[in-house]
């Protein structure tokens, strides 16, 4: 009778270890997606979407802030210069040449409804065309901000969509325990790996975007100041301009 008993309980155990074995999740890429359940792998393949878009408006807004800075500081002191010695079309020419530059786009606006005065210059002349530079100045804020409300929600949602997986997961390990009949760390193995890898792809997708968000809004706030800048000593120069001319 004991023999039986000791038989049995040692069939039970073994059985037991070889469930175990065979529900050993393998810490690799590819171990942990055929562990992971097609739920979370749709979470998974959502999240590097949103890690690849995230990536692509950050390449982007960097080379696009860099070709602006770098042909800003070249313009700048050549329309200065042109302006000093009241060549108008000159100056024009110069900022048509830096078609990347914030400050050259703004400038242009100015100028051009400067000149499209042709005659004597007025305050009305004046007041269109500081008007003309805040139009340009609201219209190159909006494109130096162009994909950075990408960032901004990819940074807010991706945490919870990881989340959402951490939620798969834990109920893919609880029915992993229900179906098996087996507690213990063979049984929630696969749910808790993927609902880890969830949660942590989530915050490496999120964090990268709060962090580039907050740079080029930075940057862009500096850029405004610059522009705003701009706009003020070229209507200074229209001022005194119009009071040569009296």
């Amino acid at each position: 009778m004991i023999l039986a008993q000791l038989a049995h309980y040692a069939s039970h155990t073994v059985s037991s270890l070889a469930l175990f074995q065979d529900q050993q999740v393998s810490f690799t890429v590819l171990g942990l997606w055929h562990s992971m359940s097609w739920l979370a792998r749709a979470v998974a393949i959502i999240l590097i979407l949103e890690s690849i878009w995230s990536l692509a408006v950050m390449i982007d807004r960097y080379m696009y802030f860099r070709a602006a800075r770098k042909q800003s500081r070249e313009f700048a002191p050549k329309v200065a210069g042109a302006l000093k010695d009241s060549k108008l079309e000159e100056a024009i020419k110069i900022a048509d040449r830096s078609k990347k530059s914030h400050l050259a786009e703004v400038v242009t606006s100015g100028l051009q409804e400067f000149r499209a005065s042709a005659g004597a210059i007025t305050t009305e002349t004046i007041e269109s065309s500081s008007r003309a530079l805040d139009r340009a100045e609201a219209i190159v804020h909006a494109k130096l901000k162009r994909g950075l409300a990408v960032l901004a929600t990819i940074g807010a949602t991706a945490p919870f969509v990881g989340l959402f997986g951490t939620v798969v997961g834990i109920l893919h390990a609880f029915n992993q325990i229900a179906t098996q009949k087996i507690s213990g760390i063979a049984a929630v193995a696969g749910g808790i790996s993927e609902a880890l890898v969830t949660t942590a792809l989530g915050l490496l997708v999120a964090i990268p975007a709060v962090m580039a968000f907050n740079y080029f809004t930075g940057r862009v706030e500096a850029f405004d100041v610059e522009m705003d800048n701009s706009s003020s000593e070229l209507v200074d120069y229209f001022i005194k301009q119009s009071h040569k001319q009296r």
